[in-house]
């Protein structure tokens, strides 16, 4: 008993139960069946069909249409077999967000308003300076004035909005970092905001939220960075107030000293601001000029210890000292010849 293939024709014999799929091509098997049974006792029969044999009954055929002219470009096409890019996902607007994007553009100008607030003051310094012995243009004195007031305002304006940022920063940020935790901020929004922007109390807060931002687990060199921005914010709450008593005094020397600590605390201000800059671009992975910072690894040095010492060989011995070991040799000689001559 074979079963032939209604596929590709081949006969598998049965060896058991009967098989239903075609071993070579995977068609159909048609069932089993004597292989010199005549076609009248088969329980199959062959049949040939046309191609179009699915073709429905009645259907008339239709001539094709012409193709008419093979196409062609007339320039290279640019299209290709790319798969567009997958559209962003839509997040939702954050006002906070983009507050927080001009931070690094605000802190660069309150460092540079600090530093022509500070050039003023030193300008003003110099004018009083050359006042004791002569008298000063009106003109010049005209400019002093213009330049300390109004860099003596603009400056505080910036960095009062400097400020925001660097808060609508830190909200985004402490966000960002704890949901990468699969956490939520503990702290809320306006704890955040009094903490950071009260007079007194923002000594203390922002190191703190700082620090939580690094989480458990902080890099060394991110909570150096934040311990030594720490510091500095205090010197520069310590700074400003002292500045400030100091604009009181009532005499003439006093306040022309007030005048050159002024002008210290705007470029000590300047600084602070480069060093916050420099701070939160380091809590995201930046350098001070805004590129990604690169990892350093340190690693065994692979080479041979080079020698630094070189090792001690044997000299030629002194002139002074050969003659003894020489004669004592000459000595221990003859004892041996005379042993011999004994024996």
């Amino acid at each position: 008993m074979v079963q032939p293939c209604a596929r590709c024709g081949a006969r598998w014999a049965v060896q058991g139960a009967p098989m239903h799929w075609c071993p070579r091509c995977r068609g159909v098997l048609l069932s089993p069946g004597k292989v010199d049974a005549p076609a009248a006792q088969r329980n199959y029969r062959w049949v040939a069909r046309r191609p179009d044999h699915r073709s429905r009954r009645g259907e008339t055929t239709t001539t094709p249409a012409p193709l008419g002219p093979t196409p062609r470009y007339t320039q290279t096409p640019h299209w290709g077999l790319l798969d567009p890019p997958p559209a962003p996902a839509e997040t939702t607007p954050r006002p906070l967000r983009g507050i927080a994007a001009a931070r690094d553009l605000w802190l660069a100008s309150t460092a540079l308003a600090f530093v022509l607030a500070g050039i003023a003051e030193y300008g003003r310094y110099l004018i009083l300076l050359q006042n004791r012995t002569r008298l000063i243009p009106g003109w010049l004195l005209w400019i002093s004035d213009a330049t300390v007031l109004v860099f003596g305002i603009l400056a505080p304006l910036l960095a009062l909005a400097t400020a925001l940022s660097l808060v609508a920063w830190l909200i985004e940020a402490r966000t960002s970092a704890f949901a990468a935790r699969g956490r939520r901020d503990p702290r809320r929004r306006w704890s955040l905001i009094l903490g950071s922007l009260v007079p007194g109390v923002n000594l203390i807060w922002p190191g703190v939220f700082l620090t939580e931002l690094l989480g458990p687990d902080p890099d060394p060199r991110a909570l150096r960075a934040v311990r030594l921005w720490w510091a500095a914010w205090v010197f520069s709450g310590v700074l400003l107030v002292a500045a400030t008593v100091w604009r009181d005094a009532g005499t003439l020397q006093a306040e022309a000293d007030g005048v050159s600590f002024t002008a210290f605390t705007d470029l000590c201000a300047a600084a602070f601001a480069v060093l916050t800059l420099w701070t939160v671009r380091l809590l995201e992975g930046r350098d001070l000029r805004g590129a990604p910072r690169s990892a350093q690894r340190w690693v065994m040095a692979a080479d041979p210890a080079e020698v630094v010492i070189a090792p001690v060989e044997p000299g030629a011995s002194i002139a002074g000292q050969d003659e003894p070991e020489h004669a004592d040799s000459d000595a221990s000689d003859e004892n041996t010849h005379q042993e011999v001559v004994a024996k």
